[in-house]
């Protein structure tokens, strides 16, 4: 209820514009001091909404980011009588859509590729040979090192190693002949290059053993998804086989012409570099493989996914797939690039709340010391009002309310300085952009004023307890 008080401008001040003249004023006043408490909350709230912010913003661009160096969910077919029949197209669109779920995204988005292996006799020597959508795999491994371009159809992609062995380079003409398991009749140095190959494909750093008993030429997903495969026969032979003759030719018809039943002439369109498995395997179209085999598309032996963890983990991603497999479905998630990302994540996220902790304490310390010089230069005029019947409650709450002002104050300041840093810094690192966090730059005023306040406590505290009588006899 407003009581009468001094005019004011012709105007009569109430109790709470009384308030907030005096608190204005005592701002004013000694605006060097409360510059100081404002910078020190400006300081921690740009720091903890940048940290926040960009820590906010890792997960999601960490996952992007490592999504570009290729799948980091592979998908192998398992049964009970170890006999690794083929994934079907139904169980292969089922273990996408199951991932996609999981990870809280629809399966246009969801880059995946299907790998299905044959092998073939180039030179007198066994490869490996993956059908393969083109599209597909280009998408899901950005990182490939390519001389040359990916394949069209009537044209293979060769791994850096077979070229090597084969003689092979950007435009030669490979013929490869299709070996199965009627076919497959080698001589003892053939066999041995490649029973020798299948055994190194399941040597990668992501394998898992497996049997490699022989049989099917269709063998080994492990030369390129680190699993064992079908047969004995599978996987790169040897590359000190046997490569006279070269490859057939130079640069001939783009498109495959078949030469006999099983035979097919393809251009090298590309050479792939990766360092990996995937140096020791020839990449060509499904229509061209199906043509060079007789068969239509009969299964996938590897379905290689990139899914996105930032919402979910790989686990639930994992168990998500093989339920929907129905038990014909084994779900292994690439360590290097899952525990990589986690790895990362989990450091940053420590290393915020280290800093945030540093941050905040050095705020109270600033803000509690400048607040203690304020409470010091007003003495005299605490126990003035004191004297005057000013309780110490009515004191302290003018106090708190300054701190809290200045504290406001200082975050707002602080926190579009921190999203500018945090902008600065996504653009540098990820180049994206980052958008405003409205919740966040709330969280980080509120934060900062509390923080304010709490500083103030011990200082106020004093203040709320000077004795008027000591004050006004030293006057």
């Amino acid at each position: 209820m407003p009581t009468e008080s001094p005019r004011r401008g012709g105007r009569l001040m109430t109790n709470r514009r009384m308030f907030l003249t005096m608190l204005a004023g005592a701002t004013f006043r000694r605006r060097s001091r409360a510059l100081a408490a404002m910078l020190s909350s400006a300081v921690g709230a740009a720091t903890l909404f940048c940290l926040a912010a960009v820590c906010l913003a890792v997960p999601a661009q960490m996952t992007a980011q490592m999504r570009q160096f290729g799948a980091n969910l592979i998908v192998v077919p398992v049964s009970a009588d170890a006999t690794t029949p083929r994934i079907t197209e139904q169980s292969a669109q089922a273990a996408v859509q199951a991932a996609a779920q999981a990870a809280g995204t629809d399966t246009g988005r969801l880059r995946q590729a299907d790998y299905r292996y044959e092998t073939v006799r180039i030179n007198r020597s066994p490869y490996l040979l993956a059908g393969i959508n083109v599209d597909d795999v280009r998408r899901l491994n950005g990182h490939w090192s390519l001389e040359g371009s990916w394949p069209d159809q009537g044209q293979v992609l060769v791994g850096k190693d077979v070229a090597q062995a084969a003689s092979l380079k950007v435009g030669s003409t490979v013929t490869a002949e299709y070996l199965s398991s009627d076919n497959l009749s080698l001589d003892n140095s053939h066999q041995g290059s490649a029973s020798s190959a299948g055994d190194a494909a399941t040597g990668s750093p992501q394998a898992t053993e497996g049997s490699s008993d022989g049989g099917n030429g269709d063998a080994g997903h492990s030369a390129h998804a680190g699993h064992s495969g079908h047969g004995g026969s599978g996987g790169h032979a040897g590359h000190g086989g046997s490569s006279d003759g070269g490859a057939t030719g130079a640069a001939g018809d783009p498109a495959a012409t078949e030469s006999a039943q099983g035979t097919a002439q393809w251009q090298v369109a590309g050479i792939v570099d990766t360092g990996g498995q995937e140096d020791d395997i020839v990449y060509a179209a499904s229509a061209d493989v199906d043509r060079l085999t007789g068969t239509s598309t009969v299964g996938y032996d590897v379905v290689e996914m990139s899914v996105d963890t930032s919402s979910t983990t790989m686990d639930d991603v994992v168990s998500a797939v093989e339920s929907a497999g129905g038990g014909q479905l084994q779900a292994e998630p690439v360590s290097k690039i899952t525990s990589g990302d986690t790895r990362i994540i989990t450091m940053l996220n420590t290393l915020f709340w280290v800093v945030s902790a540093v941050v905040l304490g050095l705020t109270l310390v600033g803000v509690s010391t400048t607040m203690t010089v304020i409470v010091s230069e007003r003495r005299n005029e605490i126990g003035l009002r004191k004297a005057l019947g000013a309780s110490g409650r009515s004191i302290a709450t003018e106090f708190y309310s300054e701190a809290a002002v200045l504290g406001a104050v200082g975050g707002v300041l602080g926190t579009a300085v921190g999203y500018g840093l945090a902008v600065a810094v996504c653009r540098g690192v990820f180049e994206t952009t980052l958008a405003f966090n409205w919740p966040l730059a709330i969280a980080s005023v509120v934060l900062t004023s509390v923080v304010a306040v709490a500083a103030s406590y011990s200082p106020v505290r004093r203040a709320s307890r000077i004795d008027p009588a000591l004050v006004l006899r030293e006057e």
